[in-house]
């Protein structure tokens, strides 16, 4: 489970989302490009042990009020960070302390997560899927690194360091960072964007329109202007438009496992407006030979 996080106005991709940690951290090179002063950071004497055995040390820790989902389909909580040196493809490493307190279900294979938003409906973050195999990518060219726990005598007593209760210390959560930007302490890859402005070409009287770039030089906007406008009906603006395609052009299959026994789901009931729409849309299907 990869995913982006929101924090004090940073959206911090290369989330790992791991059930089998009971600690959550936050990698000391993302704690420096977030621009926090080591001030609010707590001491934490305590080490952390490796899924292999292996003690390893914390600078401390920091309560910093963290954002899951989007809009209003969200939900801000006060997560406890261990800031941790440690050579990874990831920002953060988010554990049972923080699954616990969202009341979040993790789903592994449906790459998602659910939780209680702050009105009360139910949020669904999904798995970055591309971001998921740049930080599987990269862990491939340093050590991996393991499942993290906390040290303690007794692992039943709730781990000593994190009994504490959580300490208010009075601040609201800082305003002056502007601009989300993409926290990444190893990656320094290019954000994909437009490389340019598009406006749009109408190609028929009817509001049928397609995007020129703006970058274009005037002649051979003027070229591609007329031969878009001359091969108009060659697009397929509805399914009418294309009806019977042949199978040797093009065909859609679903990747499904042979040995899945089929399921027959429930009807779902729909309102009278909804039922009608989706017959007028089914028939415009049926009658283009698409079904």
């Amino acid at each position: 489970m990869v995913i982006t996080v929101e924090i004090d106005k940073f959206a911090i991709a290369k989330v790992l989302v791991d059930q089998g940690s009971s600690v959550d951290i936050l990698y000391w090179e993302t704690f420096k490009k977030m621009r926090i002063s080591e001030v609010e950071i707590q001491p934490y004497d305590e080490q952390i042990v490796v899924f292999s055995g292996k003690q390893v040390d914390t600078k401390g820790y920091i309560d910093l009020f963290t954002t899951f989902g989007d809009d209003c389909l969200s939900r801000t909580i006060n997560i406890r960070y261990l800031l941790i040196n440690a050579n990874t493809s990831y920002n953060i490493l988010l554990g049972c302390p923080f699954i616990n307190r969202l009341k979040a279900i993790v789903s592994s294979p449906h790459l998602a997560m659910k939780f209680p938003s702050i009105n009360g409906d139910i949020a669904t973050v999904h798995v970055d899927q591309k971001i998921a195999r740049e930080c599987y990518v990269a862990s491939l060219k340093v050590e991996p690194t393991r499942r993290l726990y906390t040290t303690t005598d007794d692992r039943s007593s709730s781990r000593r360091g994190w009994s504490l209760e959580r300490r208010s210390r009075g601040r609201n959560p800082r305003r002056h960072l502007v601009a989300l930007v993409d926290l990444d302490p190893r990656l320094d890859d290019p954000r994909m964007e437009a490389g340019e402005d598009f406006q749009p070409k109408f190609l028929q009287e009817n509001d049928r329109k397609t995007y020129i770039g703006t970058s274009l030089k005037s002649d051979d906007r003027e070229v591609i202007s007329k031969t878009l406008i001359k091969n108009a009906d060659l697009f397929a603006w509805t399914a009418a438009d294309m009806p019977g395609v042949n199978p040797n052009v093009i065909t859609h299959r679903l990747s499904l496992y042979k040995e899945a026994r089929p399921i027959a789901q429930k009807k779902r009931k729909l309102g009278e407006e909804r039922r009608k729409a989706a017959r007028e849309e089914i028939d415009k299907l049926i009658q283009a030979d698409f079904i």
